[in-house]
């Protein structure tokens, strides 16, 4: 297994013991043991309460935004790139011709009871940084197995590329959809076409919060030890995605937190740690897609040690 801590911009650096346990700051009695833990217990409080307010801004900015990402995305093109190496191709539609440029398109998978709204701010800071073709897509609300949803992503991205003329994608996906992403490539051979998975706060060994909802089918596959997360730690030799997950110290969706990263012996994977936001914040904050881009343009994954906060 190859996996590698990667690190955003630092402004601020928490004890991981404090993130993972605030209650270690206590005497059995339940009276503070230093005037030190009692000022790192109100830090630890008030980045719990900024990112619990930020997710919840978050949400109420999606529920403004979500109708306008129920319908399927209309699929285009994507747009000239005059290159000396770019070679024209005549699209699967026969619309007429796209030249490929060196970089792949990127396929952006919303999550649970969710749509490609999601990533608005997302698709425009890659298009800034000369990612023009990002292609969200969406799948039902009423898919009810990983699996099945992990079929059709196959199919969609095959037709990407019979479209654009690239061989490969990368995809970015946000949690249940780079769990469905996963299983595609480990899987469903996907690996032979998607290059680099991006996962933000998905539950890669389950997590114990979709006891919760555990009356939907898609729950009870996120659960630990479920068929479908035991399926995903079979062997996968030879798998050849690079994958990056980023998770968060303050992702209150996923029980415990480091469910979020992947664990795996034959898996090419880096794990990044952000610290200040919670689970909504990933597929929009500034400082979570500047890491995005950069894990999309590297060619071979870096370890850099630390622990970086995004707040």
């Amino acid at each position: 297994m190859k996996v590698l801590p990667f690190v955003l911009s630092p402004r601020c650096l928490l004890s991981p013991q404090l993130l993972r346990s605030p209650g270690a700051l206590l005497s059995p009695a339940g009276a503070l043991l230093s005037p030190g833990g009692l000022i790192r217990h109100l830090r630890l409080s008030s980045v719990l309460l900024r990112a619990t307010a930020l997710d919840l801004a978050i949400l109420a900015g999606h529920l403004l935004l979500y109708p306008s990402g129920i319908s399927a995305e209309r699929r285009t093109l994507p747009p000239v790139n005059e290159t000396p190496d770019s070679a024209s191709l005549t699209t699967a539609q026969g619309v007429g011709a796209a030249t490929v440029s060196d970089q792949p398109p990127v396929v952006l998978l919303h999550g649970f009871i969710d749509n490609r709204s999601v990533f608005l701010l997302l698709r425009r800071s890659l298009s800034r940084h000369g990612r023009h073709h990002a292609e969200s897509l969406n799948y039902s609300l009423l898919t009810c197995d990983v699996r099945a949803a992990a079929e059709l992503l196959g199919r969609h991205i095959e037709e990407i590329c019979a479209r654009t003329g690239h061989h490969e994608v990368d995809i970015v996906g946000h949690s249940l959809g780079g769990l469905i992403a996963r299983y595609y490539v480990q899987r469903l051979g996907g690996d032979v076409r998607v290059r680099t998975l991006v996962t933000l706060g998905t539950p890669h060994a389950g997590t114990q919060m979709a006891q919760l909802l555990s009356a939907h089918p898609l729950m009870r596959q996120m659960l630990p030890h479920s068929d479908l997360i035991e399926e995903l730690r079979s062997p996968a030799v030879g798998c050849r995605t690079r994958f990056v997950s980023f998770w968060s110290d303050l992702d209150h969706l996923m029980a415990p937190v480091e469910a979020a990263c992947i664990d795996h012996p034959d898996l090419i994977a880096t794990n990044v740690r952000v610290t200040g936001i919670g689970h909504l914040a990933l597929p929009v904050h500034p400082a979570v897609a500047a890491g995005i881009r950069q894990a999309l343009d590297a060619q071979e994954s870096t370890g850099l040690e630390g622990t970086a906060s995004v707040a």
